[in-house]
């Protein structure tokens, strides 16, 4: 036998064939009775092809529980959702929240979709022929891009129209495949994990089933399933998560204080000279709130006569070692109280109690409008509960705003009732979370009207008390977000104050309270009950700045009103949570000073509206 005999494979040892060029790739040779490899866009358009005719999979094996197809039903669902979050909301959204919107809606639907379907396949163990299920989910693949795109660009359409109607400029530019990017990778994310839970349990589940019963391992694996998702949902995600960083992120910022603002001068402002709270211990909101104080001069400057340095107190939440004890809300009432009594706020004209936010911010509009009306024959005070945002303290200390507000007024009335006649006139305002404090320092509004000589409430949550009370028991035939109350005797509502006041033209009566509330207001209408029911403001008829083309549908209309109270402040007064200089209205109304006439309250809603515009 030859060398060449013995020999399988080619000579390796021998050179480049004749013509070949030396350093060559060559081509892999086909073995035989195999056809040569399509070249790559034939593949991929033979590929495409089978999918287009069988355009889904089936496992191979029920445990296959993450690399699964998605579920026809569920995936119907959750596009119907996307579409549904698509509709305008009370204010505007800009593209990258209208696709959280979107993701979060589509997951929900999914959810629902995939519970039905199982639901379905439990009580009826029938699956479609392949033909049907073909052309399913060939329709799907054709109808839902399109039809999503359409929905995208008429939900643009619809968003620059309610920016026409609330004032903002028309020109908005929604990016289309980003909204539909950022929704679905919500879906697939939410997707995996949902699937991930899923293959942990089942695998839980069948470890359980070597040391107990069937029946009882699927129990105790389902129920420690649940335990484990819902610890490290609240324990892990959200108070070690989402919680201690909000906090973190608070407290460093209530050590800190805003630009241009000093250590006030004047002895009547809390963290000033003989202050018996030391600058330093105000916090960021106290901070702001005693260095913004406005001087005699200036207040002597815009009213033409002599003017009186205003008292501004503030009691922040951490207390000076001094003041601590066992009751800390009793405690810093007793302090604001003395504090109160060291600046001779007794010997005013107004009193005024103010509820704060979650951070314990006083809305500068509101106090400035009261000390420039009363020419500084004013006092102001309020307490501190927490340096957390708003939505964080609804979340885990609601109760505290309540707490602090209702000890601060009892403090503050148990001294005005000690003294002579001539006492101030008490007054009680506060603006979003600020005024549910106030309102859930009283038992309810005859309460409030007969505790006070008058109220400038803004903004007040869906779940504050009084505000509800007067919601549920309006006159028939007023609408929710512009309620009548006993005929307007006492109370009254308004987002264009200037008009809204003035109705209805029945007698109104002292004492008075006064609540701005704009129908497009987030924060206003934002409840739990939007999950599941359809709301009254969207009854008709509808508010003057809420578009004819909102739509309410079960889980979606909850989320785009989360996600409109994080952009109510993107539009200007009296839409959205913004309500600019309307205090001044507010005030005038509710307890004017003697002489008082509507040409100042012109003059002064002009001045605070520029300054406004300067925050």
């Amino acid at each position: 036998m030859t060398s060449t005999d013995r020999n399988t494979g080619p000579d390796r040892s021998a050179g480049p064939a004749s013509g070949e060029k030396r350093g060559a790739r060559r081509r892999p040779e086909a073995t035989a009775g195999t056809p040569p490899r399509p070249p790559l866009p034939r593949r991929a358009a033979e590929r495409l092809l089978a999918f287009a005719r069988r355009p889904y999979w089936d496992r191979p094996d029920p445990s296959y529980r993450i690399r699964r197809w998605p579920d026809l039903t569920a995936l119907c669902l959750a596009t119907v959702f996307f579409w549904s979050s698509l509709t305008p909301s009370l204010v505007p959204r800009p593209w990258y929240l209208q696709g959280l919107v979107g993701g979060i809606t589509a997951v929900i639907g999914y959810a629902l979709g995939s519970g039905l379907g199982w639901l379905c396949r439990t009580v009826a163990p029938w699956r479609p022929p392949a033909r049907f299920r073909t052309r399913c989910w060939q329709a799907y693949w054709l109808l839902s891009p399109v039809l999503a795109v359409w929905f995208i660009s008429e939900s643009a359409r619809m968003q620059r129209q309610l920016r026409v109607l609330q004032g903002l400029p028309p020109s908005l530019t929604w990016h289309t495949p980003m909204i539909a990017l950022i929704a679905l990778g919500l879906l697939l994310a939410a997707l995996l994990v949902a699937r991930a839970v899923r293959l942990g349990s089942a695998t839980l589940i069948r470890q359980l089933g070597r040391l107990m019963p069937r029946p009882a391992a699927y129990a105790v694996g389902a129920l420690v399933s649940a335990l484990l998702v819902l610890v490290g949902v609240r324990d892990i995600v959200f108070d070690r998560g989402v919680v201690d960083i909000a906090d973190r992120i608070a407290e460093a910022a209530n050590d800190g204080t805003k630009d241009g603002i000093r250590r006030p001068v004047s002895r009547l402002a809390s963290g000033g000279p003989g202050s018996l709270i030391p600058w330093e211990d105000l916090g960021f909101q106290g901070r702001n709130f005693a260095g913004s104080t406005p001087t005699r001069a200036a207040l002597t400057a815009w009213t033409g006569r002599p003017a009186r340095d205003p008292v501004r107190v503030y009691i922040p939440s951490a207390l000076p070692a001094a003041f601590q004890d066992d009751s800390p809300f009793a405690a810093q009432a007793r302090l604001a109280v003395r504090e109160l009594d060291r600046t001779g706020a007794f010997d005013r004209a107004v009193l005024a109690v103010a509820g704060t936010t979650g951070t314990g911010w006083v809305d500068p509009n509101v106090a400035e409008a009261l000390e420039y009306m009363y020419a500084g024959d004013t006092a102001i005070v309020a307490v501190q509960y927490s340096y957390l945002p708003s939505w964080v303290s609804f979340l885990v200390d609601k109760e505290k705003a309540g707490q602090a507000t209702r000890a601060l007024l009892d403090a503050v009335r148990a001294r005005l009732d000690s003294l002579p006649a001539g006492r101030p006139r008490l007054v009680v305002t506060g603006e979003s979370l600020g005024a549910y404090a106030v309102e859930a320092s009283f038992d309810s509004a005859d309460d409030l009207l007969a505790s006070t000589d008058g109220a400038l409430l803004l903004g007040a949550p869906d779940f504050s008390p009084i505000s509800r009370e007067i919601r549920r028991d309006r006159d028939p035939g007023s609408p929710v977000w512009r309620p009548q109350y006993r005929d307007g005797a006492h109370i009254r509502f308004a987002q264009f104050p200037e008009i809204d006041l003035a109705r209805p033209p029945a007698a109104w009566a002292h004492p008075r309270a006064v609540y701005l509330q704009n129908a497009s207001d987030p924060v206003v209408w934002w409840s739990p009950d939007l999950l599941l029911d359809k709301p009254a403001w969207l009854d008709e008829p509808l508010g003057p700045d809420i578009t004819p083309e909102i739509t309410w549908f079960p889980f979606v209309a909850f989320w785009q009103t989360s996600v409109d109270m994080a952009v109510s402040y993107g539009v200007d007064a009296p839409h959205g949570h913004r309500y600019g200089a309307g205090a001044v209205d507010g005030w005038a109304a509710v307890l004017p000073p003697p002489g008082w006439t509507a040409a100042d309250t012109t003059r002064l809603r002009a001045f605070i509206g520029h300054r406004a515009a300067a925050y």
